[in-house]
């Protein structure tokens, strides 16, 4: 996976131009390759499968692709792109074309929404669909509105990768991608869990989850016993992988009932925040993402990745 490429899903929409840009750096800082992929509208795809019925041999040899077109004139302007570029112009339906081509790549970056989405969506039906099926992390970079609602950089996820972690059902796969995002930006790599709460008369609204490094933990800082134990959990959870990435600094959070709420806070300010798709052992049949995935793709103010569980090993 080292050379693996990145890939960016375009449609020529903003949306799409955005992760594009996001894409450029990301391949850029891991020294990889990019692939810019359009999905062909419909009007092409039926002029390709007509060619090639009729084999037509005054058709032009190729369709016209005006989106890769755009692309390329758009990256030889500008500066930072990688230095191995290529540009896929494909055919079928947009989830199953870009869950083909992403197959084997590093990650697949693409949009909230794309061109035909209604205002109104927080999340386009494309970007769910290849979240929940690609075989690769699937980046979604939010819309302009969104990421302009997020109110400030300041906070303790501010620039870091933020790891959504399930200590008992989370993949390697999940944490391993979140390091190494963490390491190409030279970054901290925050970690959030959610702990359970019983029921009590008295409900805590709005209260700042408190981030502490694994040195912290072990001064017996002032924290609940239920946070306690689950920042300790998060400790022997991640003891190998933190072996395995010395050089990236590791900081703990913890927080009271679901994480999805949490994980939002944090894309107010965060690089990057990291979810697992679903753990394998727990999918359902016809359920393509997990609940916190779908909480945290629909109300994210920030880039998030959506990591699939590529073994049945925790």
């Amino acid at each position: 996976m080292t050379n693996a490429p990145v890939i960016a899903a375009v449609d020529g929409s903003e949306h799409s131009l955005r992760a594009l840009d996001w894409a450029c750096a990301a391949a850029v800082r891991h020294g990889t390759g990019l692939v810019v992929a359009h999905v062909l509208p419909d009007s092409a795809q039926l002029y390709v499968a007509r060619r090639s019925s009729l084999a037509d041999p005054g058709a032009p040899a190729e369709w016209e692709d005006p989106v890769a077109e755009r692309i390329r004139t758009l990256l030889s302007e500008a500066s930072g792109t990688p230095e191995d570029v290529r540009y896929e112009s494909l055919t079928g339906s947009v989830p199953e074309a870009l869950r083909v081509i992403g197959s084997g790549a590093r990650m697949l970056v693409m949009g909230s929404r794309g061109r035909g989405g209604f205002a109104a969506l927080l999340l386009g039906s494309n970007s769910r669909a290849v979240s929940g099926t690609a075989p690769c992390p699937v980046v979604v970079v939010p819309h302009e509105a969104r990421d302009a609602a997020a109110g400030g950089t300041a906070g303790p996820s501010a620039g870091r990768v933020v790891l959504g972690l399930h200590v008992e059902e989370t993949p390697d796969d999940v944490i391993a991608f979140a390091l190494a995002e963490a390491a190409s930006r030279g970054t901290d790599l925050q970690v959030l869990s959610a702990y359970a709460v019983p029921p009590s008369p008295v409900v805590v609204a709005d209260t700042p989850f408190t981030v502490l490094t694994p040195e912290g933990l072990a001064d017996g800082a002032d924290t609940a016993p239920a946070e306690r134990e689950m920042l300790r959990a998060q400790s022997r959870r991640l003891a190998p992988h933190r072996e395995r990435a010395p050089d990236t600094a590791v900081a703990q959070a913890a927080v009271p009932g679901d994480a999805a709420g949490g994980l939002v806070d944090a894309s107010r300010s965060a690089a990057l925040v990291v979810v697992g798709r679903h753990h394998p052992r727990r999918s359902v049949r016809g359920l393509a993402i997990g609940s916190v995935a779908h909480a945290v793709l629909h109300h994210a103010h920030g880039p998030v990745a959506v990591v699939p569980a590529l073994s049945d090993d925790v």
